[in-house]
């Protein structure tokens, strides 16, 4: 049910240090997958960062029977998005976007027990996590683009 597991990546050379506090404090992104027929599904899910493998793991209830876990299994294509607003006056938002492959381990990974996906990061998107990103201007922010 797995995919072949993706190319090996160091752990520690995916995500910037303002990244890493910025996934420690959010508990719950979005995730999307390709079903069967190329359309797209969108999940809410819980995550934890998996510094040992540099990946994205997520889990939850019933997973192995859900509907992202199967377009995983067979395609393994996905985006995750964290995001949040700060503030709404001024406006600003910040985002973590993270395109890649995934895995679907029947057997859990990690910290996580029971069935789980796998994220491997392969792009990274970024906006407002940087230090001094609160203090300037919304729209003179830059994302921060990259692949990893």
């Amino acid at each position: 049910m797995s995919q072949p597991p993706p190319q090996e990546r160091s752990a520690t050379v995916s995500f910037t240090q303002a990244e890493l506090d910025y996934l420690a404090t959010q508990p719950l992104g979005r995730l999307a997958t390709s079903q069967p027929d190329g359309t797209l599904q969108v999940s809410p899910v819980g995550f934890r960062y998996n510094a040992e493998t540099g990946t994205i793991d997520i889990g939850g209830h019933n997973m192995a029977a859900s509907r992202k876990f199967r377009n995983v299994a067979a395609n393994g294509r996905v985006a995750f998005v964290i995001d949040d607003i700060v503030s709404t006056s001024p406006w600003r938002v910040r985002c973590l976007e993270i395109r890649g492959t995934a895995e679907a381990l029947a057997d859990g990974a990690g910290q996580l027990a029971g069935p789980t996906i796998r994220v491997h990061p392969r792009r990274i998107i970024s906006f407002g996590l940087q230090p001094g990103d609160v203090d300037r201007e919304p729209h003179t922010l830059k994302a921060d683009i990259r692949n990893v």
